[in-house]
């Protein structure tokens, strides 16, 4: 099975990268708690070091091991994810700071695609970060993946078109959402009743 050959390549190759789809677009999933294989993921992308990565996890209970949800951040998880959203918590120590770009929060994933969760539920926490050079845009397909980040890549999960709407970014402390994407709407109803409940 392709996702076991893949789970074997994180666990096993340091600095290992693979390409996976979500319901979003395709993303490039590195052991997202190895400062080696997350610079290879900036190299790849020729991103900043400035602009952070989110991890993705399996399931609430898993973020919680890599970072420190308040109440109100494990209600939204539990209202949005899994599902096209990254929501911005606090990180705990274990997550290495090439990761966040210094910053002591940290965007996690929790994407609501099959193949995506059963490589998450085989290892993680993972890189969730689009398969794409940076600033070009997200693929839908993997042949609109540049070819230079193909070749590059240890394995392609290929399963076809992915939906293409970009996840949501949203801090929950703050009541900020730093991109909008799927659910756009839908999360700001919940922010601002939670706001009027609280």
């Amino acid at each position: 099975m392709m996702v076991d050959r893949a789970a074997k390549l994180l666990r096993e190759r340091e600095a290992a990268r693979v390409v996976y789809p979500t319901e979003t677009v395709y993303g490039l999933a590195a052991d997202a708690l190895a400062p080696a294989a997350i610079e290879r993921v900036f190299e790849l992308k020729g991103r900043s070091r400035d602009e952070p990565i989110s991890l993705a996890v399996p399931d609430i209970d898993a973020a919680s091991e890599y970072t420190r949800p308040t109440d109100r951040e494990r209600a939204f998880m539990e209202a949005f994810l899994p599902g096209p959203v990254t929501v911005v918590l606090e990180r705990r120590s274990v997550v290495p700071d090439v990761l966040t770009a210094g910053s002591d929060r940290v965007g996690v994933r929790i994407p609501e695609h099959p193949t995506a969760l059963a490589l998450l539920q085989r290892i993680a926490p993972l890189t969730a970060t689009s398969a794409n050079r940076s600033g070009a845009g997200s693929a839908r397909r993997v042949e609109e993946i540049d070819a230079n980040v193909r070749d590059a890549v240890d394995l392609v999960l290929d399963e076809g078109p992915t939906p293409g709407t970009e996840s949501t970014v949203v801090d929950v402390s703050a009541e900020t959402i730093h991109r909008r994407g799927a659910l756009a709407p839908e999360i700001e109803a919940w922010l601002s009743a939670a706001e009027q409940r609280s």
